[in-house]
């Protein structure tokens, strides 16, 4: 059973342009083996697209799809740093990047290792 509080934090890519704010008790982490994720070697928290909120930079945000073009991979245009996607099997969540967030410490939180690559 998950003890960790509710919490709003916010988050921002590197040079800041791309901003937003999530709500999430932490319930995990997750790491991703796919042929992007593994290269991008982001640690992601999954929250519901109703509790996401792009604050800024809708128009700095480039996407990128790949093989079945479902999950849609956000990446600053200006910076190149990957704060979130819309995930493949369940696309109304939000994949976050923790490392994008403002002073957040993934210490404690259990890691999941997804297994992408498995994926057809």
């Amino acid at each position: 059973m998950n003890s960790r509080p509710l919490q709003t934090l916010t988050g921002s890519c590197h040079c800041q342009r791309v901003r937003f704010s999530i709500e999430t008790d932490f319930p995990e982490l997750t790491t991703c083996d796919c042929s992007i994720c593994r290269r991008k070697n982001a640690l992601m928290v999954k929250v519901h697209e109703s509790k996401f909120t792009l604050l800024a930079g809708a128009d700095a945000l480039t996407e990128y799809q790949f093989h079945t073009r479902t999950a849609r991979h956000f990446f600053c245009a200006s910076c190149g740093i990957y704060p979130f996607h819309h995930k493949r099997v369940t696309p109304d969540f939000v994949g976050v990047n923790v490392y994008c967030l403002d002073g957040f410490d993934p210490t404690g939180i259990p890691v999941r290792a997804t297994r992408g690559a498995e994926m057809v």
